[in-house]
């Protein structure tokens, strides 16, 4: 069975190697903060002091960071993947990150003799637990065949869109969709709110109907409760919609929805400094 790398076991990360753990295979980690890999360890997974040594020791290396800048710095910085050699091997960035940063590293992968993957997922923090992400996978299609096995361990889907950059483009897709679910559950909350209605009552009437969507039914019971830990960090999801309507201008479209949720969410995490909630959070413009 092939050696897995993993880079990045933040909330999502540390979920998908528990499950890869449960399925048998041999795993090699690496975070910033090392406590964050300490449950692995005791399960079994081999600490590395840095992406470069994860990479020798590993056939397969999965990379989940925050931001474009931490791909960046984990592939081509010292002690960074490239700095290995990873001839043979199959690089798979999960992170959300722009499609040209994955283009970028599919040609310095491809060039040392690496196959090279984009690979963001959705599902959020309950998908990465219960291996019920979605995956959205672009680059190497031989690589995508290799890693199925790998992938139904960790997802219910995993779906292949084309050359390198289309996992990310499809993320993007995913997140422009998302924004208007989530501004959408906000401001349904706050009008319900204020209408003086039943809020658990509402939340479960509406999500019976033809308004019936996965932010309303994950979040919705989470906002009600007062509950504002991240399943996705309010700050990465700013950083997704930032990512959208960056390569959509490049792509001469305009989402003026996307737009204006990309707005809200920077008075939250910019303005009022409260990034490190979940997206939920975003009904404290609001709500006090």
């Amino acid at each position: 069975m092939m050696k897995i790398g993993f880079i990045g076991t933040g909330v999502m990360g540390n979920a998908i190697c528990l499950n890869l753990l449960k399925a048998g295979y041999e795993l090699l980690v690496y975070n910033r903060t090392k406590s964050k890999t300490d449950n692995l360890v005791a399960k079994g997974a081999t600490w590395c002091d840095n992406p470069q040594t994860v990479t020798e020791g590993a056939d397969v290396i999965f990379t989940m960071v925050g931001f474009p800048r931490d791909v960046e710095q984990v592939y081509f910085a010292k002690n960074g993947i490239m700095a290995a050699s990873v001839k043979g091997k199959i690089l798979v960035d999960m992170t959300t990150s722009k499609p040209k940063l994955a283009q970028k590293i599919y040609q310095a992968g491809t060039e040392a003799g690496a196959q090279v993957l984009d690979a963001p997922v959705s599902g959020g923090d309950l998908g990465a637990k219960n291996g019920t992400l979605t995956v959205m996978v672009g680059g190497d299609k031989a690589a995508f065949t290799t890693l199925e096995p790998v992938f139904k361990a960790i997802s219910s889907m995993a779906q292949y869109f084309g050359p390198a950059g289309a996992g990310q483009n499809t993320k993007m897709a995913n997140q422009i969709m998302i924004a208007g679910t989530m501004t959408g559950m906000t401001e349904m909350l706050v009008y319900a709110q204020k209408a003086g209605l039943d809020l658990p009552a509402v939340v479960k009437t509406v999500g019976g109907g033809s308004a019936a969507n996965w932010s309303l039914s994950n979040y919705g019971p989470r906002v009600l409760k007062g509950d504002y830990t991240p399943g996705f960090f309010s700050k990465h999801f700013l950083k997704d919609l930032r990512i959208a309507l960056e390569t959509a201008k490049e792509m001469d479209i305009e989402l003026p929805a996307t737009q204006k949720a990309k707005d809200l969410y920077e008075i939250l995490v910019d303005e009022k400094d409260l990034g490190d909630l979940g997206t939920q959070g975003l009904i404290k413009l609001w709500w006090k």
